[in-house]
């Protein structure tokens, strides 16, 4: 059976897995009928007029499919945190920590110093706080926070310690695009967690879910399990953050509508892209728009080889559309990156099997596995290096902090549309060459890192590190 038809027979099914059957029968579903499971949004934290962010890492709680509470972690609520709007200029931040061990924050995407990029050389001591005065000039983005202790880093975020940030310019409605946050402007957190028998919240990797990733058995979207996401019958925007510890995700939606890319994971396109799929991996951000003008209800589904539903959507003839057509341009930069000098590095990211076997030691780059002390090489300030960066035996997310990138090539083509704008975090299925120009600085006491995104193998030793100066 070809996909598409499977998928099609499929989706009564995979309704009624989220107690939607009635949906697949007729499109004009009332919102009202869906209300109970309706999609929510994260809180909204907006700093714009203050120039002021407080967060607290905190522990909690969840009942996530009605079986009893899971122990989990958040900032500022019991799980995830706040959508944090942001505005280029001054940005005073506190973050305090009353979660019981040492957290960071991670400023995911913004392009800030070292000494702010909240790696794992400034950790918060249970009972502290950190509060850097940052400065915030880049352009709009959908970028993201989260903890980022070595070692530790895996479990905290599983837990919850992670949410988005929308940078903006206030210049939306002027590049026709839909800006009104949970009604036509969605926050969509892909998070897929693993629940016991009794329907709680585990994290106990085994020596295989170190080698591949911890994978869950169950989807989480803003937190919820079998949520529907009611939309207006016009043109809605999707800011989707892969948040999993080691999931892939390739993303299309079961009645093969297309999605329209205009961002990548720090900054708009030129132009939409229309695509029928979109891999996105772990650390990973786009932006998409999704025509549901004519109000037939589909599915968000995932296919890593056996095909999966995400997200159910379906539309509310009450919500206005204020968006109805695609905008045919946007005003995403496409320069060559330029700077004094270019230097090509080559980074490998490896697995070596002996050390997994002997329950870690085996993660590295260049062979290499992380030490905090060990500075792995120094960049000049200012200047412009070309890394190739290759990976082994399974395909690797690499990040890459206080920097964005252009993907040049990819096993020595042409890069893959999701990776055609400005990234940070790049899927390595073999061979990726990127460039950079490194302007902010970061000095041997907080620099910068590069890493795998699979918070196990970044956790295990696949990470290094690097000054700017």
């Amino acid at each position: 059976m070809k996909r598409r038809d499977f998928l099609t027979s499929a989706t009564s099914s995979i309704l009624a897995a989220n107690g939607l059957a009635s949906i697949a029968g007729g499109p004009a579903l009332a919102a009202t009928e869906a209300a109970a499971n309706r999609l929510k949004m994260p809180p909204l934290l907006d700093t714009r007029a203050s120039g002021r962010l407080q967060l607290t890492a905190q522990s909690g709680s969840a009942d996530f499919l009605g079986g009893g509470a899971s122990k989990t972690a958040g900032f500022s609520q019991n799980f995830l945190g706040p959508t944090i709007i942001l505005r280029n200029g001054p940005l005073a931040a506190e973050v305090r920590n009353t979660f019981g061990e040492a957290v960071t924050a991670h400023w995911h995407g913004l392009l800030v110093p070292g000494e702010h990029d909240g790696g794992p050389h400034l950790p918060i001591r249970e009972g502290g706080q950190w509060t850097p005065d940052m400065q915030i000039e880049q352009d709009p983005a959908t970028v993201w926070y989260h903890s980022h202790i070595h070692g530790r880093t895996a479990e905290q975020v599983n837990s919850g310690l992670a949410g988005v940030i929308h940078l903006t310019d206030g210049r939306d409605d002027q590049r026709g695009l839909p800006a009104e946050y949970g009604v036509d402007d969605l926050t969509i957190v892909l998070q897929d967690r693993r629940f016991d028998r009794s329907g709680r919240m585990v994290y106990s990797p085994s020596m295989m879910d170190l080698m591949h990733g911890f994978l869950g058995n169950r989807m989480l979207v803003n937190g919820q399990a079998g949520a529907i996401a009611v939309v207006p019958k016009g043109i809605v925007r999707l800011r989707l953050l892969n948040g999993s510890n080691a999931r892939i995700y390739n993303l299309f939606f079961e009645d093969s509508r297309p999605m329209h890319l205009i961002a990548t994971d720090v900054g708009f396109l030129p132009e939409p892209v229309a695509l029928q799929d979109l891999s996105l991996a772990p650390g990973e951000r786009a932006e998409i728009l999704v025509n549901f003008a004519e109000g037939a209800p589909t599915v968000l589904m995932s296919d890593p080889g056996q095909a999966f539903g995400v997200l159910p959507f379906i539309s509310d003839d009450t919500l206005t559309p204020r968006i109805t057509k695609l905008p045919a341009m946007l005003d995403g930069e496409q320069d060559v990156i330029l700077g004094p000098e270019v230097r090509t590095r080559r980074l490998s990211l490896d697995m070596g099997m002996g050390g997994m076997m002997m329950g870690g030691g085996g993660f590295a780059i260049n062979g290499r596995s992380f030490e905090m002390g060990r500075i792995d090489f120094e960049v000049a300030l200012g200047s412009v290096e070309r890394w190739i960066v290759r990976s082994t035996m399974i395909a690797h997310p690499f990040h890459v902090h206080g920097v964005r990138f252009r993907v040049l090539k990819e096993n020595g083509g042409s890069p893959r549309p999701e990776n055609s704008g400005w990234k940070d975090t790049v899927l390595v299925t073999g061979e990726a060459e990127i460039v950079a120009r490194f302007d902010q600085p970061a000095g041997p006491d907080t620099p910068f890192m590069c890493h795998c995104h699979i918070l196990e193998h970044e956790d295990a030793g696949m990470m290094a590190q690097f000054t700017v100066t």
